[in-house]
Parts: C-alpha cells; structure tokens; sequence
C-alpha cells in the first residue's frame, strides 16, 4: 500500500514498506505514557536570537536546554534535517527554546521563533475546533449526518460530523493515490479546488461500514471546511481568522489564499527527498540513502509547491511562537466552552484497538499519552504540536526536512527526544 501525504497520526495502522520503518514514531510517541510522569523544575531561559547557544546560556546546573541541547543537535544531524527547532514553555521547568542547524540547505541563518513554516495536518485541529464550536452554538449537531450539510457525498446520510472528526467514515484517502503524486510531480503550483480532491477519495470504495474502524483520510476535514464555511457564510481562512488566529492574538498565522504557493514572511525552506511519487512509492533505497548521508544526494526545495490541495486538512502556514500559544489553548481553554472542552478532551480513542495505551484519535485532536495536540506533515516540512493540561507543558517541534533518507519522522523523531527527557527526569 502506498503511504500517504498529510497522515503522520496514521502510520500504525499504514503496512506500505516506508509506513512500517515510520510505525516507529507513533510507537515511541505511544510510549511517552509510560515514561515516568514527573516534570523537572528546573528553569531555561528563552534565546535571544533563536540559537541553541543562547538559550543555553542562562543555565543553572539543572537547565532544560542545556542538558537537552548536545542530545538533539546529534539528532538533528543524524536527520540530515537543514534545520530543526524545539521549544518547551511550562511554570515549573521554564522556558527553552533551540534552534538548530538554518532556513536554507546550506545556509548560516538559524530558524527563529517567529519564522513561518507549512504546519501541514496541525490545520486538522483547527477545522475541527470551528467545528465544535458551531456545534456548542446550535448550528449543527455532531450526530447530523454529512448529507444534511453536503449532498453527493458517497453514504452521507450514514456518516455523522462526529465521525468525520475522529476519522471513523470510512473514507479513503487521495494523498495516497499514484495518480495524485505524478500530478504534483508534475504541476507542483497547480490551484487544487476541495471538490477536486473528495472526487479522487469518492472513487474508491470505503474501507469500513462508518463507525467500525478507524482510517485517517484527509476528505474527512476538507468535507468538514465545506460545512464550515456553508454555516458561518465565509471562506475557511476568515472564519480561521475570526474564530482562532485573532482572539488567540496569533499575527503570523494563515490560511493562503488557494492561488498562493509562497509563504509570506520571513521563514525557513522545506525540503524532501525525492519525488512525490517516489516518496509514496516507498523509502530511498539503501545506495540513496548512503549517499544522502555522504552528501553526494540533496533534498529538492519543495518551500514553494502549491498547498490548496491540503486546504482545510493541511493548508495553514504558522511560527513556533504563535503554535505554542495555540497547542495551549487546544488542550487547556480559551477555544471552547468547558463543556465542549471536556468532550473533546474524552473524546480520544485508541486508533489501534489492541494498544489501549497507543496514540489515540479524537474529535480533531490526538492524544499522545499525556499530551494532547496533533502532528504536521507536508512536502518540506515535518512538526509536532502537543500540551500536557495536568502539568501546563507546551511542546513544539519541527523540522524543515520532511523525511530522513532512512524515512523518519523528523518532528515527530525531535517530539520522543524531548518527551523522554521531560518525563524521566525528576525533581
């Protein structure tokens, strides 16, 4: 089975040949629940400039950066990521950010904490909490079926918004298709519309009867961004806009407009190797990989491929600072009303049914033992959004590099570093 783009959540239950080497992510993303659960309450001083050097510089013996830093520098390179940046805020062990590596391959200029980068599925969490929130203001009702809001929509009037949320429709992806990749390969800035894309998932039969199984698929959200902008009556990125970017006070956060293959401040490039289609097909082989890490084989720019296809399930360009903030408030409060915040918080459940402790998919949001958040991933770039609401963590990272030459996760691979040293260490 091919692997599919936008689908990080998913690679337990992926068994294509790249799938199964990434399984290894969420397996360790599922292990953080059971990494002992104490927090240290050593502080780290936030860096001035965005280097790793200067967020060490404040230390005391115990400081977060400085005992993280060495760790997830050898990390970074043995990613071969061009550069990578982390950041932990929390009352009890401070504030640390790092910055590894640069913007560009090559480069001098580390990545800072307001530079812009594709969050790739991190949109996912949005979507879905405009969606709760129409539905705490009466305007839908998570047990509708997506026929009462969508017509032609293959079994809508048995798929409810619920289920489009938890990716439980049984809808099968389009990233995953040959014929999607050799089309990106191809016009890599071409304007993709959402009907576009749900026609190349409606042409395959469903994998399961909804509700009986769980399969991550991006038509479940791009159909949700439809309904959304069907209610509110404004395209998806002015609903982002009023109902999530401006009251979280996020300036560097958007949604470009479909036309739109740049992005529009000052960040950091995205690379990948390989094609599309070669990185759906499966991993680079062992004579590429060995020349990757020889240098002799370089990742493709990708910054500037077109993201419309992504839209309302990938298509959003953020910064580490306005991602803290707002993993923050997805987890804790300041986006819904408690009590559509507790269902969502509940609403998680195992998308591997016999690894109740494994990563588990909720109503738009994941939760990786005792964070709750999601996971990005797009053409050049790969990060992870998570936030522990028992002890007031906030996790980011990423990384401009999309995959290692040996097919890890590279935010995600960043993300185990640093949830194994906040949760072994003590006190």
């Amino acid at each position: 089975m091919a692997q599919h783009l936008l689908s990080p959540t998913a690679r337990e239950s992926r068994p294509s040949r790249r799938w199964n080497r990434r399984t290894r992510v969420a397996v360790l993303l599922t292990s953080i629940a059971l990494v002992g659960a104490a927090c240290s309450s050593a502080s780290a001083a936030p860096s001035s400039n965005g280097s790793a050097g200067a967020a060490e510089a404040a230390g005391t013996k115990t400081d977060l950066c400085t005992t993280m830093r060495p760790k997830l520098a050898a990390l970074v390179k043995d990613l071969k990521a061009p550069g990578a940046v982390v950041l932990v805020r929390s009352p009890t062990i401070g504030r640390c950010f790092l910055s590894f590596g640069s913007r560009t391959l090559g480069g001098h200029k580390p990545i800072g904490p307001n530079d812009q980068l594709r969050i790739g599925s991190n949109t996912k969490t949005m979507t879905g909490t405009v969606i709760l929130q129409l539905a705490q203001e009466g305007k839908l009702s998570l047990d509708d079926p997506v026929s009462k809001y969508h017509v032609g929509v293959p079994n809508g009037d048995n798929i409810t918004i619920a289920q489009l949320l938890s990716m439980r429709s049984g809808f099968r992806d389009f990233t995953g298709l040959p014929v999607f990749a050799q089309t990106l390969d191809a016009h890599p800035q071409r304007v993709w519309s959402p009907d576009e894309v749900l026609a190349l998932s409606y042409t395959q039969p469903p994998a399961f009867a909804p509700g009986n199984g769980y399969l991550y698929a991006n038509a479940n959200t791009v159909l949700l961004g439809l309904i959304a902008q069907q209610l509110t009556g404004e395209p998806l990125a002015q609903v982002f806009e009023d109902r999530i970017y401006r009251p979280l006070g996020l300036t560097h956060t958007l949604l470009p407009a479909a036309g739109s293959h740049t992005i529009p401040k000052a960040h950091a490039h995205g690379y990948m190797y390989g094609s599309i289609a070669s990185f759906i097909d499966g991993p680079l082989t062992s004579e590429q990989q060995a020349a990757a890490q020889a240098g002799t084989l370089a990742p493709i720019d990708r910054t500037n491929m077109n993201p419309s296809w992504a839209w309302a399930a990938g298509g959003v360009i953020s910064t580490t600072n306005d991602l803290a903030r707002y993993v923050k408030a997805l987890g804790g409060h300041g986006l819904l009303n408690k009590q559509m915040q507790a269902e969502r918080i509940a609403s998680p459940q195992p998308i591997d049914p016999t690894k109740p402790d494994g990563t588990a998919y909720g109503l738009g949001i994941v939760k990786y033992g005792h964070l709750y958040g999601h996971t990005g991933e797009l053409p050049g770039y790969d990060s992870f959004i998570g936030y522990d609401p028992q002890r007031d963590i906030t996790v980011v990272t990423w990384a401009n590099l999309i995959n290692s030459p040996d097919g890890r996760s590279t935010g995600g691979t960043l993300a185990v570093a640093v949830m194994n040293e906040l949760y072994r260490r003590r006190p």
